[in-house]
């Protein structure tokens, strides 16, 4: 029983046949003339516009490439670009390890402020240049309310930056609708793009033409080829392109995008659906008593990601007897499990098992 899939996504048979065929029919068999022949330099943009259609984003507005910190770092300083002037980057305090990271690290070199609270508590004002939150704690799975974040951020001129890691393939998400500025996300968890599976950078459209990021990689410029001395940025989301693509892992990620075709796709209000459905299970086989205590995440489907954490003590080695059980699940330090309901793959009957696996445990 995988129930991981919040950290790292399961295998898709398609992403397996697609690694393969990239090694053998391509790599192997074309070379370098795989560039054009096997459309690989346009991949970024176009496996871009394959995601993109799963944040409600329209065409044009996604590039998929390296990792999400590189993502996330070029997306927060052409973020206070977008906002000369002033002088406060606010964050969210509990924050992913890396946006955390990463933040401090931009204010330090663009001379920001930064300011960290929780995404409900956040009180941009006019000196705030960018708002970066998280779509879904990465520890307790709570869901935030991004419409109301965006919507108090753009009232005080604010653009705002949203890490999609622990949203994207588990649930609808409106990018556009909601008027978000710019995203990032990871494509190896809900997406099961596999291990090190290449980021992906969204940027509304209204941005594209100011857009100024930091990172002035060759792929980026309007004539990669030329090599011309000066950077010249190319046209819209493009020229958020830095390095070579890393084509073997971006087609092992076009092969698991496979699991969301099909007629009407994405149905990601039916993955919710089943992702919900999975997370009640699981919650109604917990022992009755010290489970409204010992769970973190809220129950409320308003405001439940895709996973569920549980308070527990030594959640390490707990987490080592579930696995030794049959139920593999992840800790976060200091005491937290977490269990991942990716719906393409986690069974009802998954659910029940893993409650009362942890059940017997304790």
């Amino acid at each position: 029983m995988y129930l991981a899939g919040n950290s790292l996504g399961a295998q898709p048979h398609a992403a397996r046949a697609a690694l393969l065929s990239a090694v053998d029919d391509q790599w192997a068999s074309v070379g370098v003339a795989g560039w054009e022949d096997c459309g690989w330099w346009a991949t970024p943009q176009r496996l871009g516009d394959r995601v993109g259609a799963l944040v409600g984003a329209a065409r044009g507005q996604v590039v998929v490439g390296d990792s999400t910190s590189v993502q996330l770092f070029g997306a927060l300083i052409a973020a206070a670009r977008l906002r000369p002037g002033r002088r406060v980057l606010l964050s969210d305090g509990g924050h992913f390890p890396t946006d955390r990271y990463l933040a401090a690290s931009v204010a330090r070199l663009t001379g920001l402020t930064l300011v960290t609270a929780a995404p409900d508590a956040m009180a941009p004002d006019a000196d705030t240049a960018v708002v970066a939150v998280p779509a879904v704690d990465f520890r307790t799975g709570e869901r935030w309310d991004l419409a109301a974040i965006v919507g108090r951020a753009h009232e005080a001129g604010a653009v705002v930056l949203v890490d999609l890691s622990h949203a994207v393939g588990v649930m609808p998400l409106a990018l556009d609708a909601l008027g978000v500025d710019l995203a990032v996300g990871c494509t190896y968890k809900y997406l099961n793009g596999g291990p090190g599976a290449p980021a992906f950078a969204y940027v509304a459209t209204r941005h594209h033409d100011v857009l100024d990021p930091p990172l002035t990689g060759w792929t980026g410029h309007a004539e990669p080829f030329a090599m011309t001395e000066a950077w010249t940025p190319a046209p819209g989301v493009g020229r958020l392109r830095v390095g070579t693509p890393p084509m073997l892992s971006m087609l092992a990620l076009d092969g698991a995008l496979e699991v969301f075709d099909g007629p009407g796709s994405p149905d990601l209000a039916g993955v919710r659906a089943a992702s919900l459905a999975l997370g009640d299970a699981f919650l109604a086989a917990l022992p009755a008593g010290a489970a409204d205590t010992d769970v973190v995440t809220p129950r409320e489907h308003g405001r439940r990601g895709g996973h569920v954490a549980v308070r527990v003590r030594d959640a390490e080695g707990l987490c080592a007897a579930l696995a030794r059980r049959g139920v593999v699940v992840d800790a976060r330090p200091p005491d937290l499990l977490r269990f991942g309901f990716a719906a393409p793959y986690v069974t009802l009957d998954d659910a029940r098992t893993a409650a009362r696996e942890l059940a017997a445990l304790l």
